[in-house]
């Protein structure tokens, strides 16, 4: 199957728009929705008439993309129910393939204008986001709860974000909207043909705004029940809203979800609990925002190169693979691989034992969780990850017990057995330490530690004080650094006034298990 030209691809849009007045090209990066879409309402103010446009940039499915194949897959599911929504206004979806910036570039002779939403991003994002601003006359518009362009973000931060959550919902107008729309050929069919996705993972939920309203309105229903599902994996997995991978690809906008749960019968502390987990959506994206960094270098210059020198292949693939000889780490990346989701605290869990008691480079574990999240959201995925490995150097040891977690998380060790099945005939008593288990226990279950299930990769109480000793020598160091003011607007989080901590702030700080007392306490479980 040959991909149609460049030059193919843009004579057939400007057949379409060459010659009509005062035609916007509206471009879909992220947002994969029409009603409170902040590009959509602008160009329809502005314009008479818009032309969506969604590009296919080959960057994205290189054998070296950040993006497995289920994610790929639920973006092209969000794709076609975007373009049904078009449909259903009277128009469609306009789909190409090629690099962004040379084809906008091309486009932007044949229409009046270029608009699209401001995304905060790093990497590759941030660099086609700039080479198209310098070669193309466009409007990145930023409604979006977010604070650009100021001298302190952070000043009237909560009062800023909660303007944008309490605000009307734009609604499309089809009636009143002139939309054109060009077949190039190009669909998700197409799409999921030409670059054979073909997703292996156990996924549960279909992309899509339709899907979205769906899902949303189930939650709403369970609402009550959801502050007790937070923390446990197998809870979390049907008791929380899963709405993540909605909102990472915009097929709903925060705002929307905010006010439907707000207005919902009211439970006062599932809707208080699930609500700041929205703010706390925004405060991270405000934090990528604010330095595009997180994606690819420490925060604090200190911990830039923090366990290179006991980087270990062997140690990262076992983390990888689920065969660190801790059954609720295990069970866990097991869980992240064939199913693309993990509740939070999971996701700290494996994020700690990486960087902590295995000592290796936070990057490594962000990008392994990026690739393999179907909710992957760039600002929470690497500042969470950089926030539990602590090289922010704010609160350097986030320690999980991975022992402790299957004592409270999973007692009747549903979870494990469920991931880990050589371990399922194992009495539950024994899930927490397998090596631990007698003998004769093992050859009458069958279950052989060091043959079947693996010894611990390390020693716990061990690897805790080698972490310990490790950070307590940067410590002072990493504390200077961030006197630096730079360094502190980096790793600082956003605040009331810019003067005192947001309830986020506080939860963040007593989400460390070092004493292994403190991590029940609060759960960041569902701000994506």
């Amino acid at each position: 199957m040959n991909a149609p030209s460049s030059a193919a691809q843009i004579t057939a849009v400007s057949q379409q728009v060459d010659g009509v007045d005062d035609v916007c090209l509206v471009w879909h990066c992220r947002n994969l929705r029409t009603d409170d879409h902040p590009a959509i309402e602008y160009a329809t103010e502005q314009y008479a008439a818009i032309l969506p446009v969604f590009i296919v940039d080959p960057a994205f499915y290189a054998a070296d993309g950040l993006a497995c194949d289920a994610r790929i897959q639920f973006m092209l599911e969000s794709l076609a129910d975007l373009a049904d929504q078009y449909a259903s206004l009277g128009g469609g979806l306009t789909m190409l393939h090629g690099g962004p910036v040379e084809l906008l570039d091309e486009l932007d002779a044949h229409v009046s204008h270029i608009v699209t939403t401001a995304d905060p991003t790093g990497r590759y994002g941030l660099r086609r986001d700039n080479a198209v601003a310098e070669t193309c006359d466009i409007t990145f518009v930023d409604a979006d709860g977010l604070r650009r362009d100021v001298p302190d973000t952070r000043d009237g931060w909560s009062e800023h974000v909660e303007s944008y959550l309490t605000a009307p919902v734009h609604e499309v107008d089809g009636e009143e909207l002139s939309i054109h729309h060009v077949d190039t050929g190009i669909d998700p069919a197409w799409i999921e043909d030409y670059y054979e996705i073909s997703p292996e993972k156990q996924i549960s939920r279909v992309g899509g705004t339709e899907q979205a309203v769906q899902v949303l309105n189930e939650f709403i229903d369970t609402l009550s029940e959801y502050p007790g599902n937070i923390s446990a994996p197998t809870d979390a997995r049907t008791g929380t809203s899963q709405l993540s991978p909605y909102l990472r690809f915009g097929c709903l906008s925060v705002r929307q979800v905010y006010q439907a749960v707000d207005d919902a019968p009211r439970s006062t502390q599932a809707t208080e609990m699930f609500t700041s987990r929205l703010y706390w959506n925004r405060h991270y994206n405000q934090k990528l925002a604010d330095w595009a960094g997180w994606m690819e270098r420490a925060v604090n210059p200190v911990l830039e190169d923090f366990h290179q020198e006991t980087h270990d292949p062997d140690h990262v693939e076992a983390w990888k693979t689920g065969t660190t000889g801790y059954p609720m780490v295990d069970a866990s990346m097991r869980c992240l691989r064939q199913t693309g989701w993990l509740n939070f605290r999971m996701r700290a869990m494996c994020a700690s034992f990486l960087c902590d008691l295995l000592q290796q480079p936070w990057k490594i574990g962000a990008d392994f969780f990026y690739y393999h999240l179907l909710d992957a959201d760039p600002a929470i995925n690497y500042t969470q990850f950089q926030l539990q490995a602590g090289v922010d150097g704010t609160n350097m040891l986030r320690i999980y017990n991975p022992r402790k977690q299957v004592r409270d998380n999973d007692p009747d060790g549903e979870f494990i057995k469920t991931w880990v099945p050589e371990l399922d005939a194992l009495p539950v008593e024994y899930l927490d330490q397998p090596e631990k288990t007698p003998l004769h226990v093992q050859e009458e279950v069958g279950v052989r530690v060091g043959e079947t299930y693996p010894y611990p990769i390390v020693e716990y109480e061990a690897a805790r004080e080698a972490i310990i000793e490790k950070v307590e020598a940067v410590r002072e160091a990493a504390t200077e650094a961030l006197q630096h003011p730079e360094v502190n607007r980096r790793a600082s989080l956003s605040q009331r006034g810019g003067t005192t901590q947001s309830t986020a702030d506080v939860a963040i700080e007593a989400l460390t298990e070092t004493e292994e007392e403190q991590c029940g306490q609060s759960s960041l479980d569902e701000f994506t």
